[in-house]
């Protein structure tokens, strides 16, 4: 049997599997489940629960996903990913794939423990953590991947803030201490490296992960136009990396020799319009200790990303 090409930007299929949502102009939320739909293929079984994709996603008349969808509870992803897949399993189905969506509340918070699990038993499944970074389908109240300084409506400011030293969640890493099948991290701000990791996860056997930065226009303050532009000055700034896990070993997808300044990043984001140069400060640090521990114990193919890549 011939192979099949990977999926690249060259051959990805015009066919939509997932458009007419009603999500806000410029959602990057949005954009990661569309480019993962149609990297995926239509044979697929999609658990949503309750964040943003849920909501813009199940209204009827506008029903948007054009693959067998179905909305969970906010705890339960994981655990209802697992069901689908022993069902499929019992009735003998071929050539599918069970793909989970859900936002940073409904993954490193929420809906931890079922991921979990759905992790510990290797269910064959595809789980997409599409972060932006807060609560933002109920009015944007901070979640455990809310970085230090965004505003959102329940945040603490002032002397309580200034002793936090807040940093996001580290799901990446947890997810591979389960020493899981495989997983990644992406940007909407690089498509092209996003796409190859779920045509990655496409083909393993085990349960594969994916956390996806996705900024949201509307909770972020930027314009509807600039998700994209914001996503990547995120990695370029080195406050978000692209990397994978697989085979007990990590790997940098891109080691670049300079970063840009944090402040290019968070100057023009309504939610960091509070932040001081001492805020600025902080971040730079946090992101220099980070970088130093990856460079020091993972993988790294070179610097930059391919061409073919970027």
């Amino acid at each position: 049997m011939t192979k099949k090409p990977a999926i690249n930007a060259k051959n990805i299929p015009d066919h939509e599997l997932f458009f007419g949502h009603k999500a806000c102009a410029g959602c990057g939320g949005g954009l990661a489940v569309r480019l993962a739909l149609k990297t995926i293929g239509p044979r697929v079984f999609t658990v949503v629960p309750a964040g943003c994709m849920g909501a813009v996603g199940f209204t009827y008349p506008s029903m948007p996903f054009f693959v067998n969808a179905l909305c969970s509870l906010f705890s339960s992803t994981g655990a209802v990913l697992s069901g689908i897949d022993a069902a499929g399993r019992k009735l003998g189905l071929k050539d599918y794939h069970v793909v989970g969506f859900a936002g940073d509340g409904g993954t490193a918070d929420i809906g931890i423990q079922a991921l979990s699990g759905a992790v510990d038993r290797n269910e064959r499944v595809i789980y997409f953590c599409y972060d932006n970074e807060a609560y933002m389908n109920t009015g944007t109240q901070e979640s455990g991947l809310t970085p230090l300084g965004a505003r959102t409506t329940n945040s603490v400011f002032g002397a309580k803030r200034r002793n936090e030293s807040k940093q996001k969640k580290n799901m990446f890493e947890i997810m591979a201490a389960h020493d899981i099948c495989y997983a990644a991290t992406a940007s909407v701000g690089y498509p092209l490296d996003f796409i190859k990791k779920v045509a990655k996860a496409k083909e393993q056997k085990g349960t594969s992960y994916i956390h996806v930065m996705s900024p949201c226009p509307t909770g972020w303050g930027i314009p509807a136009d600039k998700t994209v532009e914001v996503a990547k000055k995120a990695v370029d700034c080195g406050l978000w990396y692209l990397a994978e896990y697989e085979g007990g070993e990590f790997t940098l997808n891109r080691n670049p020799k300079a970063f840009s300044p944090v402040s290019e990043y968070v100057n023009g984001q309504g939610r960091f319009k509070t932040m001081t140069e001492e805020d600025i400060h902080e971040m730079t640090n946090q992101r220099e200790a980070r970088w130093a521990k990856m460079r020091a114990n993972w993988k790294m193919p070179g610097a930059g990303v391919p061409r073919d890549q970027a």
